[in-house]
This record gives structure tokens, sequence and C-alpha cells, in this order.
């Protein structure tokens, strides 16, 4: 059943993309109930935070993307265990399909460009909500992070590589 769920929600992504599609993949990354978060240094969001995510580069897995941006977000190794989110967001002239997925901290040690990022910080959940206005995409960043507490996620055995 979660699988048939994931194929559907996967097809309607699909169906809304165009030459401007842009594929975002990012990481849950829990540890002693804590999530890592990144402070957002772009202009367009300074100060925000956000989930370690990004664009997915030319010739690269979705699981490898996801990867890399956590490396270098945060300077932490992980990896993806679960697909925890998938969704789109539709403009007049872009498409973002975004897959974030909970992943295993493998070794954390925090480090980043500053050009990039401001700080990397572990917060509980209930911190997290306390400052919804800080962060760069609300529903986003709660649903993959409620999804992942839940168990709402789909095994990352149905991620493929085609």
């Amino acid at each position: 059943m979660q699988k048939q769920k994931f194929a559907i929600v996967m097809e309607r992504c699909w169906e809304n993309m165009s030459s401007n599609a842009k594929v975002v993949v990012g990481v849950v990354v829990e540890k002693d109930g804590k999530y890592l978060l990144v402070q957002e240094a772009k202009a367009s969001c300074r100060g925000k935070w956000n989930l370690p995510a990004g664009h997915l580069d030319p010739g690269e897995t979705i699981i490898d993307g996801a990867k890399r941006e956590a490396k270098e977000e945060t300077g932490s190794i992980v990896e993806p265990i679960n697909v925890c989110q998938i969704g789109s967001r539709v403009s007049e002239n872009d498409v973002f399909v975004t897959i974030i997925f909970t992943a295993k901290l493998l070794d954390e040690n925090i480090a980043f460009d500053p050009k990039e990022i401001l700080a990397v910080r572990w917060f509980s959940y209930e911190e997290i909500l306390a400052m919804k206005s800080e962060i760069r995409n609300e529903g986003l960043i709660l649903d993959a992070i409620g999804n992942s507490r839940n168990g709402l996620t789909a095994p990352i055995e149905i991620v493929n590589q085609y």
C-alpha cells in the first residue's frame, strides 16, 4: 500500500515537470531527539533555518545528491535510510520536485562554508515548532520531520536509478 501511494505521488510530480524543472534533495537527521538544521546565508532567505538540502547536480543520483548536500552544508556524513517527504511546488516559470530522506548520522563533523551557511545547529521538535517564522519552508520542514517522527516513510529500496 505504501509503495502504491509513493508511486502515485511521484506520478503527479512528474506530470507537472517541464524543461524548467528542478530537483531538490535533502535529509532529516535526528540525534538524541534533536534535528539538524542549517541557517541559510543566501540573500533571498538569509537567516532562515532549513533542512540540509539543495539542488541535484547533473550526473548525480538522488541518494548521492542528498549525501553531498548534507556534507556540504553541515560537514557531516550521513546515509539515507528512508524516503520521508516528496513534494512539488509549481510556479508560473518553474517546477520544483523535492525528495527528503531520513538519514543516519555516520560522522558528525560540523563544518560549513560561511558564504552558504551561517550556522548549523541541533533543535528539538518543540523548538522547531516554536520558531515557525524563522523556518525557510515551514510546511516542507515540519511535514518531513513529522513524517520521520511518525514512521510515515517509504523504504529506501523503492528508490531506483534508471
